[in-house]
């Protein structure tokens, strides 16, 4: 019998998968084992080479890095991701110039940085993708996370987007070495 303080090692998916009927498509799903769940794509569908401001999700894999909660917006979610709450002052510096391009900053900050925490509540609950973080490259997105959705799954800014029941769904079973594949 195995002594009682050894704990089991949580079992966590390789990888998830983003399906969409086409390239252009701004809707898709996001395959879990057996489970499909809808998502929202970028307004310009799915591209190989991903650049700031064009709206489209970029294609390939990418790591799941963490995840932002917003304590005062629901239960936190189990996930093996290492979370962070998501306070008023906290952005994302998407100026491609700035020496933060593609990394969190706090407001007020001194050019373009979008707020994570959002009147519309989009992310409530957001999954960071390790897109353009190693290298990051000038102009090649920022921002790229998973999301809650909009109603009616309307297209995203790049970013891949679901209800939130599914994204606590999907965030029970990811882990640090899970990777979302993009197309």
């Amino acid at each position: 019998m195995p002594p009682l303080n050894r704990i089991a090692r949580q079992s966590y998916l390789r990888h998830v998968r983003v399906l969409s009927l086409s390239r252009a498509a701004t809707q898709g799903y996001v395959s879990v084992g057996s489970l499909r769940m809808r998502c929202a794509l970028g307004r310009s569908g799915m591209r190989a080479l991903k650049r700031e401001g064009d709206g489209a999700s970029p294609l390939g894999q990418w790591r799941m890095r963490r995840v932002y909660i917003r304590a005062d917006q629901g239960v936190r979610p189990r996930s093996g991701l290492p979370m962070q709450p998501i306070h008023p002052a906290d952005g994302w510096c998407d100026a491609p110039a700035d020496a933060n391009y593609n990394r969190p900053v706090r407001h007020p900050y001194p050019v373009s940085a979008e707020r994570m925490w959002r009147d519309d509540h989009l992310y409530d609950l957001v999954v960071v993708l390790d897109h353009n973080e190693r290298p990051r490259v000038r102009s090649g997105g920022s921002a790229i996370f998973m999301h809650l959705a909009r109603t009616g799954y309307t297209p995203t800014e790049g970013c891949v987007a679901l209800a939130r029941r599914d994204l606590e769904v999907l965030l029970a079973r990811v882990g640090p070495r899970t990777k979302l594949i993009i197309g």
